[in-house]
C-alpha cells in the first residue's frame, strides 16, 4: 500500500510523518490529517489519504472533518473566556443565568459542574426526535426539567451529548448569541480557523465522509471472561437501559448528514482540520499572530484536576479539569503531565502541552470504537 503524503514536517520531527504513514499501512486510515505546533509555529503539518473513497475524493490541504467529542475542549474554551473576562462566574448556580434550570432540585448546581461531568444530567429520561435535537430549544426546555441521575457534586459521570447543550445554553444566556456563533466570532474568526460548530452550508462540499470500523460482537461475553477493571464496563455495554447507552439522548444521528453538520451540537459535531485544532491549543497557551485566548493564569486554573477515578457512565479511569480531560495514560494519550485536551469517538484527539510549548490535532475519517486509539497513541508517542 503505497500513501502519498502532503505538507511539511521540520527537521527532527520526521519520526511523526513516518507513524503518521504507518496508521495506513498498519491501522486503518483512510482519510486523515495531523499538525503540531511548537512554540507558535508549525513544525508538522501534513495529510495524506481519501476524503471520500464513494467518489474517490482525495484528502487535501482543507478537507474538513467532524471530530466528535474533540469539540468538548471549543466548548470548554468559550467558557473560560468568559470566566476571564467577567461575564461568566464558574462558581455560580447555572440558574443564576438560566432561571428555568433550577427546576427538579437543580438550584444550586454550580456552572463549573456541567464542566466537570458532575452535574447527573448525562441523559433524558425520554429521548427525544433527531429534528427535536437538531433543534436545540426542545433539548434545553428538557434538560431543564430533567431530575439529575444522582445527587450533582458526588460523583462524575460521562455528559456524552448533553455536555455541549448544558454549556452551550449557559453561553447563549450570558453572551446572547450561540456557542457557534462564539465560537466563529471569538476564536475562529482572529485566529484564522476552519473550525466550527454548526457549519455553513456553503463549506459542506469540503466534508470528509465519516467511515466505521464494524462494531465487535459482545453479547457472547461473560463479565466472567474479562480482565476485572472491564467488567462494570461490559456489564453496562450489553444493558440497554445502561447511563452508557443512554447518553445518545435520541434515536441514531447520521453524521454524515448535512443537516446535522448545520445544526449545533457542541458535544459532538464540531467540523475543522487538525491544522485548526492545534491553532487553537497553540493559542490557549501562547501568543499566535498577535491573538493569545487565555490569560496564562487563567489556563493554569482552568487545567486544574477537578475529578478523578472510575467515570460512572464510561467506567474507565479518568481525569477531568475544568472542561478539559486531562492524561489518564494509556486511555488519554497527551503530551507529558501538564497536557490537556480532549479525544473524540473514534480516534480523533486534540491537546495543548504548556510545560513544552506543544499543540497537537489529529483528525481522521475512519472511526473505530474503543480506547485508546492505537493511531493517536502512537502520534503522540512519537512527538515525545
Amino acid at each position: 500500500m503505497t500513501i502519498s503524503v502532503e505538507g511539511t514536517v521540520e527537521p527532527g520531527y520526521e519520526r511523526v510523518a513516518e507513524v503518521f504513514t504507518d496508521n495506513f499501512t498498519s491501522h486503518g486510515d483512510v482519510g486523515a490529517a495531523v499538525c503540531v505546533y511548537r512554540e507558535g509555529r508549525p513544525v508538522v503539518d501534513i495529510w495524506a489519504g481519501t476524503a471520500d473513497p464513494e467518489t474517490g475524493r482525495p484528502w487535501e490541504r482543507d478537507t474538513l472533518q467532524l471530530f466528535y467529542s474533540a469539540g468538548k475542549g471549543i466548548v470548554a474554551t468559550v467558557a473560560h473566556m468568559l470566566a476571564e473576562r467577567g461575564q461568566l462566574d464558574l462558581d455560580a448556580p447555572v440558574a443564576k443565568y438560566w432561571p428555568e434550570f433550577a427546576a427538579a432540585g437543580k438550584a444550586d448546581i454550580p456552572v463549573r459542574w456541567l464542566l466537570t461531568h458532575q452535574a447527573g444530567l448525562p441523559v433524558l429520561d425520554s429521548p427525544l426526535p433527531v429534528a427535536d435535537v437538531l433543534n436545540w430549544d426542545p433539548v434545553i426546555d428538557a434538560l431543564a426539567a430533567q431530575t439529575p441521575v444522582w445527587e450533582p457534586g458526588t460523583a462524575f459521570g460521562y455528559h456524552a451529548r448533553t455536555y455541549g447543550w448544558l454549556v452551550g445554553e449557559v453561553v447563549r444566556r450570558v453572551t446572547g448569541a450561540t456557542i457557534g456563533q462564539f465560537v466563529a466570532d471569538e476564536i475562529s474568526g482572529p485566529l484564522g480557523l476552519d473550525l466550527y460548530i454548526g457549519l455553513p452550508s456553503s463549506e459542506e462540499p469540503r466534508v470528509s465522509k465519516l467511515l466505521y470500523a464494524p462494531m465487535p460482537d459482545l453479547s457472547g461475553l461473560s463479565p466472567d471472561n474479562v480482565p476485572e477493571q472491564f467488567r462494570d464496563l461490559l456489564t453496562a455495554t450489553l444493558d440497554p437501559g445502561s447511563l452508557l447507552n443512554r447518553t445518545d439522548t435520541t434515536e441514531e444521528i447520521d453524521y454524515n448528514s448535512p443537516q446535522v453538520h448545520q445544526a449545533e451540537l457542541p458535544a459532538s459535531n464540531g467540523i475543522g482540520t487538525a491544522r485548526s485544532l492545534a491553532r487553537m491549543y497553540a493559542a490557549l497557551i501562547g501568543d499566535l499572530d498577535g491573538v493569545r485566548l487565555l490569560r496564562p493564569d487563567t489556563v493554569t486554573a482552568a487545567i486544574q484536576q477537578q475529578t478523578t477515578g472510575t467515570d460512572r457512565v464510561t467506567f474507565m479511569p479518568t481525569r477531568f479539569a475544568t472542561g478539559y480531560q486531562l492524561p489518564a495514560p494509556p486511555y488519554l494519550p497527551c503530551g507529558g503531565p501538564a497536557s490537556f485536551g480532549h479525544p473524540g469517538r473514534g480516534g480523533s484527539l486534540a491537546f495543548a502541552d504548556p510545560e513544552q510549548g506543544l499543540a497537537f490535532g489529529y483528525v481522521m475519517n475512519y472511526s473505530i470504537a474503543g480506547s485508546p486509539d492505537t493511531r493517536a497513541t502512537n502520534l503522540v508517542a512519537a512527538l515525545r
